[in-house]
């Protein structure tokens, strides 16, 4: 049989492809962006959630918060919480219904940047997120674990400058050689917003250091009210320690930031089957009973001010009680508490996308990939801990940062899903595809949608197998440990002014050498 098609050239093929790689993306058209919808994915039913809810709600009622402080203790029995006389703290059904409608709704974290987008936290919009504070930092040089150090914060903060498909810094690790707990929390606060201008995120260890950290701020902004109008901040903290208790000195904390209305960033994180129960269903019902605990004492101190509803239900391996945060268990819990805060409608942050694993592998790769995905598909607004962390939350690799950037684009597109219109549906360039060249490769759609349509990893290989080999066949932990020592090498973001580091330097007893934030 003869072919009664007539042959179509495939000439101009290549000459396509290099106009491709060369095409510059526009920043106005891109694949994916901070604050992408989510929400797609709900693993929980309207019955569940109303249930969860009720059930929260009866906790609240009946079984209360311990240790609260003397001025909260105060602040709600004037607002019609009970005290036991076994000292817990017992939140009226109404009070806290009335209290979540007085709740932010949406809240901003703005970039010191004009270039970077700001933070708009709040709805389905999902955005990926460093945090941890881990006590250790796979070392670059000899690939071991050692105690971080303020010098990991910045450095940390500046690598992640570099990276674009992490919207804001979070403090990942506690500077471990500073035990004042006013110098470590001030020269975390310097090493941060010294380490990068996109949003940050950062801890208080104790109260007396905010009136000093609000001085700094006002510096950097110009001023406090440049600072209270364009907050670059959020604050985070663990004023519960479950079961149902709070945590007296991170209370403290909650209730000055929310007095001078700042974005409360907190976690409350317990353990299915050890700090909370081994159901999941039972452990969201403790957790979101705590959260919101959290939240009538925020509106109660300043009704509206920002909070994330920040409830992080982990869970423990069942078999050796080893913390499981890379789990498949600690995934869908983090995305019931997306949609549980959606339900309230509520700001959200979730932890996930944190391994087990010890060294960038296949473990840390499954675990990390599935957990940012399905918490950016349930509308997470803000994914903690998305990036670099390993080992069970005790440790942070550099090389994990770089390879996380990829699998955080990934994600993001995922999230993104697929968009049908006229145009996307391409019937047009179909028929002159198949009528012409028989090829998309020059047509003006590939061009125009490889920058709208399609994320280009950086680290991962797409090589043939020959490629791959003729360039060191090199693994991906290795492509990423050259890459992040490239960027640690090179990339300052010099975030500071000199004159401003100079008065800053003077003002507080900042322990970051100046030779540190420069090359070489």
């Amino acid at each position: 049989m003869t072919d009664t098609m007539p042959r179509r050239s495939r000439a101009g093929g290549r000459a396509a492809r290099l106009a491709l790689r060369e095409a510059a993306p526009e920043d106005d058209r891109k694949a994916i962006w901070a604050g992408i919808e989510g929400g797609h994915y709900n693993p929980l039913t309207k019955r569940d959630l109303e249930r969860i809810h009720g059930a929260a709600l009866d906790i609240l009622a009946e079984v209360g918060i311990g240790q609260a402080t003397d001025e909260v203790i105060a602040l709600a029995t004037q607002k019609g919480c009970r005290l036991t006389d076994g000292g817990r703290l017992l939140f009226p059904r109404a009070l806290v219904e009335d209290l979540i409608a007085k709740a932010a709704r949406s809240y901003t974290i703005f970039s010191r940047d004009p270039a970077r987008p700001d933070i708009e936290v709040g709805g389905a919009k999902v955005h990926y997120a460093t945090s941890g504070e881990a006590v250790s930092v796979l070392d670059y040089k000899t690939r071991s674990y050692r105690p971080s150090t303020l010098r990991d914060v910045y450095d940390t903060a500046r690598l992640t400058d570099a990276l674009p498909n992490i919207h804001q810094y979070g403090q990942m690790v506690v500077p471990t050689e500073i035990e004042d707990l006013y110098r470590h929390d001030i020269n975390v606060v310097y090493a941060v917003l010294a380490g990068t201008r996109k949003p940050v995120e950062h801890t208080f260890n104790t109260v007396k250091s905010i009136p000093a950290a609000m001085e700094l701020y006002a510096m950097v902004a110009g001023s406090e009210a440049a600072f209270r109008e364009r907050p670059f901040v959020s604050f985070g903290g663990c004023p519960i320690v479950s079961p149902l208790r709070f945590a007296q000195e991170n209370l403290d904390v909650l209730v000055a930031t929310s007095r001078l209305g700042l974005v409360n960033d907190i976690a409350i994180a317990p353990q299915s089957g050890a700090t909370a129960p081994s159901y999941l269903a039972g452990s969201l019902v403790q957790v979101t009973a705590e959260a919101l605990a959290c939240l009538c004492v925020v509106n109660m101190v300043r009704p509206g001010c920002p909070m994330s509803f920040a409830a992080w239900p982990f869970a423990v391996d069942l078999r050796t009680g080893a913390f499981a945060g890379g789990s498949a268990e600690v995934a869908v819990s983090m995305a019931a508490i997306a949609q549980i805060g959606r339900f309230y409608d509520v700001p959200t942050t979730v932890a996930a996308s944190m391994s087990d694993a010890k060294m960038p592998d296949a473990q840390m790769g499954y675990e990390k990939g599935i957990a940012a995905v399905v918490a950016g598909l349930a509308g997470a607004n803000r994914v903690l801990e998305s990036a670099g962390m390993m080992a069970s939350l005790m440790g942070v690799s550099y090389e994990a940062l770089v390879i996380d950037n990829d699998m955080l684009g990934m994600a993001q597109r995922v999230v993104r899903g697929i968009e049908v219109t006229e145009e996307t549906l391409s019937v047009a360039a179909i028929k002159a595809a198949v009528m012409g060249e028989g090829h998309y490769l020059g047509a003006a759609d590939t061009l125009k949608s490889m920058e709208t349509e399609y994320v280009y990893p950086e680290m991962a290989d797409r090589a043939s197998v020959a490629v791959w080999g003729a360039d060191g066949a090199l693994t991906m932990d290795e492509r990423a440990h050259a890459r992040a020592g490239e960027l640690l090498a090179t990339h300052f973001p010099q975030a500071f002014e000199p004159a401003l580091d100079a008065k800053l330097r003077a003002a507080f007893p900042i322990l970051l050498p100046e030779a540190a934030m420069r090359a070489g």
